[in-house]
C-alpha cells in the first residue's frame, strides 16, 4: 500500500512540528536566548530528557534584563558589608588589647 505524497508531507511536517515545539513555544514567548533554546533543542532534542529539558526551558520566564547589574549591585554591597564586618572586629580587637594594656 502507498501512501499519498500529499499525506508523507503532513506527517514530516507535523513530526518536524512536534519536534521543534520547545523552539516554537520560546519564539512564541518572546525568550532572549531563543537561538540558545533552538540549537539545544535541534542538538538534543532527540533524547528525550533534551526534548523535556528543552521545552522546560522554553516555558520559564525571562531573566530580567538587568540581571548583569544587579549581580555586580549584590557583589558590591556584599564586599561593604565584609567590609564594615571586618572593621568591626578590628575595632573590637584593638579596643580588646587597650583595655588589657589599661588594666596591667
Amino acid at each position: 500500500m502507498q501512501s499519498h505524497p500529499l499525506v508523507l508531507a503532513a506527517a514530516l511536517a507535523a513530526a518536524v512540528g512536534l519536534y521543534f515545539l520547545p523552539a516554537l513555544i520560546a519564539e512564541r514567548r518572546g525568550r532572549a536566548d531563543l537561538l540558545t533554546i533552538a540549537l539545544f533543542n535541534a542538538v538534543l532534542g532527540w533524547t528525550v530528557i533534551g526534548w523535556l529539558l528543552a521545552l522546560g526551558w522554553s516555558l520559564q520566564n525571562n531573566p530580567p534584563k538587568d540581571l548583569a547589574a544587579r549581580i555586580r549591585e549584590r557583589r558590591r554591597l556584599l564586599q561593604r558589608l565584609g567590609f564594615t564586618q571586618a572593621l568591626a572586629r578590628h575595632v573590637e580587637e584593638r579596643e580588646a588589647r587597650h583595655h588589657q594594656h589599661s588594666q596591667h
